[in-house]
C-alpha cells in the first residue's frame, strides 16, 4: 500500500558559529542590528514589522520581515512570527516595527500586541525580550519602559 502522509521531520543546521553571532543584550544593541537592516529610503515611508531571532544566550540568529503594511500601521500575525520562531529553534524575540511619522510613542494596539506576544511566548517558553518601536531619529523600548513583565 502506497504512503498518503508525508512524515514531519526537523532538521537543522547552523551556517554561522554562535561565538561568531552578535549577542543582544539591551534595546540600544537591538537598535542598532535593526537599523542597519532596515531600508533608509521606506522607514520614514510604510510601517514595517521585523523580529530578531536569539538563541539562549541571546546571540543573533535570524532577521526576519514579517509584515509591511501601509503609511499608519501593518498587521503582525503571531502564528507566523512564532512559526519561524520555533523552526529557528529560537529561546528568544525581539519585535520591531517602525513609525513612519517619527512619533515614538506607542499606541495602545502597540502595548496591546506587546502583551499578546509575551502572553503567547510563555506558552510556548519562547521570551519576548522587547518590543521596539524605531525610526530615523532613535527607539522606544516596550522593555524599558515598563510594558513587559
Amino acid at each position: 500500500m502506497k504512503k498518503q502522509f508525508e512524515e514531519v521531520r526537523l532538521v537543522y543546521r547552523n551556517k554561522t558559529r554562535a561565538i561568531d553571532r552578535p549577542k543582544i543584550d539591551c534595546a540600544e544593541s537591538a537598535y542598532k542590528i535593526l537599523r542597519a537592516n532596515w531600508d533608509n529610503e521606506e522607514i520614514s515611508l510604510f510601517e514595517e514589522a521585523k523580529v530578531l531571532f536569539l538563541d539562549n544566550q541571546l546571540r543573533l540568529m535570524s532577521i526576519s520581515t514579517v509584515s509591511k503594511g501601509g503609511m499608519s500601521g501593518t498587521v503582525i500575525d503571531p502564528r507566523i512570527v512564532f512559526a519561524i520562531a520555533l523552526k529557528r529553534r529560537s529561546s528568544t524575540i525581539i519585535l520591531s516595527h517602525n513609525h513612519p511619522s517619527g512619533y515614538l510613542k506607542p499606541s495602545h494596539a502597540d502595548i496591546s500586541l506587546t502583551r499578546k506576544f509575551h502572553e503567547a511566548g510563555r506558552l510556548l517558553e519562547i521570551t519576548l525580550a522587547d518590543h521596539l518601536i524605531i525610526s530615523e531619529e532613535g527607539y522606544y523600548s516596550m522593555a524599558n519602559e515598563g510594558h513587559i513583565p
